[in-house]
């Protein structure tokens, strides 16, 4: 198993603003699989993605990353953790305003001893025309694509996405989506999709339902319709 999560424990506060997030998370992926967190508001879903990224602390409990620990770790190896290991894909791009879309993707590329090359990206990903424009002279597809691209070039074996398509239209989510499961497909990356979108569910391997900070139920997909065929987006 690529990922594995056992009895995850996650709270924020004290005394009366006290607030246990996740009650004993257990569970797993298996390597470039990829895999859709579902649940309403509350439940814990994004709380859970920043813990395996490495960006929110647990309370007690295991997060391995092909074999390694990851719970405990320094703030140092964390941040080596995240270099090496990790693409975030967020719901609002964060892109940076004032770097072009090359430029804001080739920031990543920096930090990675085995980036992929920038020019495949900009072509997958359709930014090439786009390459030298700025994000406010992007529409909202094209920055989820950069936010993508940025994500991606760091060739990293795990991929964060945090309501990838929450901010963009039905068929915008299917062009993110499509992409999505191309990549997946041709670089083997393991992906984890925080979404609230039902129809997601269905292109992936795993589904697990997340309901008040423990997981309600899980399963594999044993047939998965095509992105480009998913309905109700």
């Amino acid at each position: 198993m690529y990922l594995e999560v056992k009895d995850m424990k996650k709270s924020y506060g004290e005394n009366g603003s006290y607030i246990q997030v996740l009650k004993g998370i257990t569970t797993g992926v298996e390597e470039g699989k990829m895999c859709v967190i579902q649940g309403a508001s509350g439940s814990g879903k994004s709380t859970f993605l920043n813990c395996i990224g490495g960006l929110d602390l647990l309370d007690s409990g295991s997060i391995k990353v092909n074999g390694k620990e990851i719970a405990g770790l320094k703030n140092d190896a964390l941040s080596d953790y995240r270099r090496d290991n990790l693409g975030f894909i967020f719901q609002f791009y964060n892109l940076v305003p004032n770097l072009t879309v090359k430029e804001n993707i080739q920031v990543c590329g920096y930090l990675s001893d085995n980036p992929l090359q920038l020019e495949e990206l900009l072509e997958i990903l359709g930014l090439t025309e786009h390459r030298n424009k700025f994000p406010s002279q992007l529409s909202g597809g094209q920055q989820q694509r950069c936010a993508i691209a940025r994500a991606l070039i760091k060739n990293p074996k795990l991929l964060l996405c945090d309501e990838p398509t929450g901010a963009l239209d039905s068929a915008t989510s299917k062009d993110i989506l499509i992409l999505l499961e191309e990549i997946n497909k041709k670089f083997g990356t393991t992906m984890l999709i925080v979404t609230h979108n039902n129809a997601i569910r269905n292109m992936v391997h795993k589904v697990i339902v997340m309901k008040d900070g423990q997981i309600s139920s899980e399963h594999n997909n044993e047939i998965r319709i095509p992105a480009a065929e998913l309905e109700d987006l």
